[in-house]
């Protein structure tokens, strides 16, 4: 029976303050939502007990996504949808780009928000195993100020969290620190969308001279609540991957799970699936082939090595270090590496990167900069070809201005992005002091440098 909307009262303070001073004087007694999807459900069914809701629907406090050097800061309010279509969030977290593309149709993609996925705490939901992996953490907001929790400590049983009655997710931060890794995602259901899931399995790891190095596996549908699944990411660390080690995991792994019988699905049928999973993931390692680039770069001589690496990034200590680690077998373990190798350089070192890169604007590369690294910066800036004159004297403005500021030259991954967007970009940049520019440069360096490493093997 359809619930009775007389039963209801809603309310929409219209700003963040309003509902928290809202939640604070009356804790308890009023349900936040957002896009309601998971709330109609029940009122639909007339499941829903008759309550007052209060709306965080389009708060803008809530419906952004911030990009710094280190971090991802993802709204709690922002949409699936919002999250599917970011450049960020495609490029960098592949498993939670995924998950806003099972969950639901466009309709609800639209509507559903990534908070109220997690406090709804539903342990078939979409995106908590992508948020397990990605060590997301949440920050919660009250009257009284933010506090921060790991996203992993925060459900505490069957939807049990930890959230007090005046609190809300403000956000979910994510460290931007998974290059180089293999990720994995797979979701059993009836449906791959507008379906809830049996099973469904996210997974990262990357592989450092034949080992593995990291590795990280979440699971929704087979416990209480969305688990990591420590024993088997222990047991597989540090070790070379082969079959006895894929069937050592497997069994692990349905060990850990606590699955259950229901109209979905059987508790044997998800253990099954989930060592099956898990095993699929561990073998993708196994199956990745050398590139004909890398096999000839591993038996280069050491400065010939040097020398074909360094257009790739303009740093020679950089350059020299990654040869040093030679040899590397596959695309994911190089881009680990260097960019392992950038983040521990000096900033002089970035400084000789830097200096290699032509002006925003100006397609003419810098003397020092080798003929390779010359062609690629010409094709990074191809959409300037295209600007109007008064855009391209305002970015000669701004670099000037720029320069004289920080005494380098302007540095930005222009690869994809238009005339005004870069201009738009070299302003907001303008605002940081010394420190954050220099580090918001080094990012740029390195998202550059993994395009050319991509591009030097895929000639």
């Amino acid at each position: 029976m359809r619930s009775n909307p007389v039963d209801y009262e809603l309310v929409a303070p219209g700003n963040l303050s309003a509902v928290l001073s809202l939640l604070a004087e009356k804790p308890g007694e009023y349900l936040p939502i957002a896009g309601g999807t998971d709330m109609m459900v029940l009122y639909s069914a007339g499941k829903l007990a008759p309550r007052k809701l209060v709306s965080l629907w389009n708060l803008p406090e809530l419906r952004r996504i911030d990009v710094t050097p280190s971090h991802l800061i993802i709204g709690a309010a922002c949409t699936y949808t919002d999250i599917r279509e970011h450049n960020v969030i495609s490029q960098e977290f592949p498993l939670l780009a995924a998950a806003a593309t099972w969950t639901g149709g466009i309709a609800n993609q639209n509507r559903g928000t990534l908070g109220g996925n997690i406090v709804n705490a539903s342990p078939a939901a979409d995106s908590p195993p992508a948020l397990l992996v990605y060590e997301a953490e949440l920050i919660l907001v009250s009257g009284g100020g933010e506090r921060r929790v790991r996203y992993t400590d925060f459900h505490t049983g069957y939807k049990k969290m930890l959230l007090a009655p005046d609190e809300l997710i403000r956000a979910i931060s994510l460290p931007r620190s998974f290059s180089g890794y293999v990720s994995y995602s797979r979701k059993v259901g009836a449906r791959n969308a507008q379906a809830i899931s049996k099973v469904c399995l996210a997974g990262l790891g990357r592989i450092t001279y034949g080992v593995i190095d990291d590795i990280r596996l979440a699971a929704g549908s087979v416990a209480p609540v969305p688990i990591r699944l420590r024993e088997t990411e222990h047991m597989v660390s540090g070790r070379a991957i082969d079959k006895d080690l894929v069937q050592t995991a497997r069994k692990i792994a349905a060990t850990e799970i606590h699955p259950i019988d229901d109209l979905r699905s059987t508790a044997a049928y998800r253990s099954a699936v989930l060592a099956n999973l898990v095993a699929e993931f561990l073998e993708k390692f196994t199956a990745r082939p050398t590139s004909e680039a890398l096999k000839r770069w591993n038996a280069a001589s050491p400065q010939e090595a040097i020398n074909e690496i360094l257009p790739c990034c303009g740093s020679s200590a950089w350059a020299r270090e990654l040869a040093a680690r030679r040899p590397i077998h596959h695309e994911t373990d190089l881009l680990a590496a260097s960019d392992e190798i950038w983040r521990q350089l000096q900033p002089g070192e970035w400084l000789e990167a830097f200096a290699k890169h032509p002006r925003i604007g100006e397609r003419k590369a810098p003397s020092a900069a080798p003929s390779q690294s010359a062609s690629w910066s010409a094709q990074e800036q191809q959409n300037l070809a295209s600007a109007d004159d008064s855009i391209r004297q305002a970015l000669a403005e701004a670099n000037r201005e720029y320069e004289q500021r920080f005494g380098r030259v302007f540095i930005v991954c222009a690869t994809g992005k238009s005339a005004q967007e870069m201009l738009d970009i070299l302003r907001s940049r303008m605002q940081n002091n010394d420190v954050t520019e220099l580090q918001a440069a080094a990012e740029e360096q390195r998202k550059i440098t993994n395009i050319r490493l991509k591009k030097w093997l895929n000639p």
